[in-house]
C-alpha cells in the first residue's frame, strides 16, 4: 500500500488492474454508442422514409435514394465510432504484438467498408475531390 493511498482512505489506486478495468468499460461504452448511431441513424432515417412516402402516395426512386444514403451516413459514423472502441481497448490496455495485429486487421476491415460505403453513396472514393458538376448528397 503506498502512501497515496493511505492517505486516500482508497486502498486501491489507479493501478494496472484498475485502469484496464477502466478502459474495458469505457471502450465499451464507445462500442455501444457506435452500435446505437447504426441503430438510431436506421430507425431515423426509415421514419423519414415512411413519412416521406406517406406525404408523396408512394415511394420513388428518388425517396430510396436518399433512404439509403441516410442509412449509409448512419453505417460510416457507427464504423468510425466502433475503430475508436477498438483502438481504446486494445492499444490502452494490452498492447502486443498479437493485440495491435488483430486490430490492424479489423481496422482494414472497417476501413474498407467505410470507403466502399463512400463510393456507393457519393459516387466518388474518399480520396478523390469532388468535381464542381457532381450534386452534394442532401441531408436526410
Amino acid at each position: 500500500m503506498t502512501f497515496a493511498s493511505i492517505h486516500s482512505g482508497n486502498s486501491r489506486l489507479m493501478d494496472g488492474g484498475a485502469f484496464s478495468e477502466f478502459v474495458e468499460v469505457v471502450g465499451k461504452g464507445v462500442d455501444a454508442a457506435g452500435v446505437a448511431v447504426i441503430v438510431l441513424g436506421f430507425a431515423w432515417a426509415t421514419l423519414l422514409y415512411l413519412g416521406r412516402v406517406a406525404r408523396n402516395g408512394s415511394p420513388n426512386l428518388d425517396l430510396y435514394t436518399s433512404y439509403r444514403q441516410a442509412i449509409g451516413r448512419a453505417i460510416l459514423l457507427g464504423l468510425e465510432i466502433l475503430v475508436a472502441a477498438d483502438i481504446i481497448r486494445t492499444v490502452a490496455v494490452t498492447p502486443t504484438f498479437e493485440s495491435v495485429s488483430v486490430l490492424a486487421i479489423i481496422v482494414l476491415i472497417r476501413t474498407f467498408l467505410s470507403a466502399t460505403l463512400e463510393l456507393e453513396l457519393t459516387g466518388r472514393w474518399p480520396w478523390q475531390q469532388r468535381s464542381a458538376s457532381s450534386p452534394r448528397t442532401n441531408a436526410a
